[in-house]
């Protein structure tokens, strides 16, 4: 077997050339280089293969039966190997037919996959949409191995080594249901903590947030009756109750059984990015699902 480390790809390209003309004047135009180049290249094939492949005749060379056995395989090689380094072709999202793959919170999935789903379904019909849950300790890992294509995270804490693009800021306001009796007007503080809160403690079971630390510090504390681990199911229990909660504003703005306002107690909000791997970054249809994500938000 021919050692690929010892072939030269311009001499395969000189023997296609050959093979097509068989004829070094006409070779030699096609290939836009001196009709000895043409010669030596075709001495090196000859030593490399073992074999005269192109014999003189009446009317130009004539290939031997081994460079006959060689013409097809060896014009698919190099039209396969042209295709492979081609630039990538413009991605056109109707005609895509490809699986998506994104880690997101349910506050995520709610503020930023949700919108995305609806224009996915106009704008590249036959292309699929999964979605992972969050999990920060394997995301770097996810991202490298392709398990996942896009990754939501606050930018605070967020996995290193990924390429990131911010996508917006968030705030936290003061949310109950609709016709709340004490959330008529903006309440006081004092009246602010005497209200029965609800909060997401993700890692599950806490009555602790960081409102309860501004509070702290300003010497007061509020009553924490309910911890959920996810923001959706906290949506559903402030509409039924008359627990109130400090959550995200895009989360519950335009939710039509829950009222917002100001909170009397200044609570730092978050960002949110969206990050991907290197291995992406310069794919075309990578590229346009990024900016897709960053249309809807």
């Amino acid at each position: 077997m021919v050692n690929l480390r010892r072939i030269d790809l311009n001499l395969l390209v000189t023997l296609d050339v050959l093979l097509a003309e068989q004829n070094v004047t006409r070779a030699a135009e096609r290939l836009h280089i001196s009709q000895p180049a043409v010669s030596v290249h075709l001495a090196k094939l000859r030593d490399l293969l073992g074999d005269p492949l192109l014999l003189p005749g009446p009317r130009g060379m004539r290939p031997t039966t081994r460079a006959e056995s060689l013409r097809e395989p060896l014009r698919e090689a190099l039209e396969s190997l042209a295709r492979a380094v081609a630039p990538a072709a413009p991605f056109d999202p109707k005609a895509a037919d490809l699986t998506w793959r994104l880690a997101a919170t349910d506050y995520t999935e709610s503020t930023i996959v949700l919108p995305l789903l609806q224009r996915l379904r106009v704008e590249a019909s036959q292309t699929r949409l999964a979605v992972f849950d969050l999990t920060p300790s394997r995301l770097v890992r996810q991202a490298e191995q392709g398990i996942v294509d896009v990754i939501f995270h606050t930018t605070e804490n967020a996995p290193e080594g990924l390429r990131r693009r911010a996508l917006f800021t968030e705030r936290y306001v003061l949310v109950g249901r609709r016709g709340h009796p004490k959330l008529k007007r903006r309440p006081t503080l004092k009246q602010f903590c005497e209200l029965e809160h609800a909060i997401v403690s993700q890692d599950g079971g806490g009555f602790h947030a960081s409102t309860d630390d501004v509070l702290a510090q300003l010497g007061m504390s509020r009553r924490v009756v309910f911890s959920v681990p996810h923001f959706l199911f906290l949506r559903s229990a402030l509409a039924g109750t008359d627990l109130v909660a400090m959550a995200p504003e895009r989360l519950v703005r335009d939710d039509p059984a829950l009222q917002t306002m100001l909170p009397p107690v200044d609570l730092p909000g978050f960002e949110i990015s969206m990050y991907w791997h290197e291995r992406v970054h310069r794919d075309p249809a990578h590229q346009w699902l990024r900016e897709a994500i960053a249309s809807v938000v």
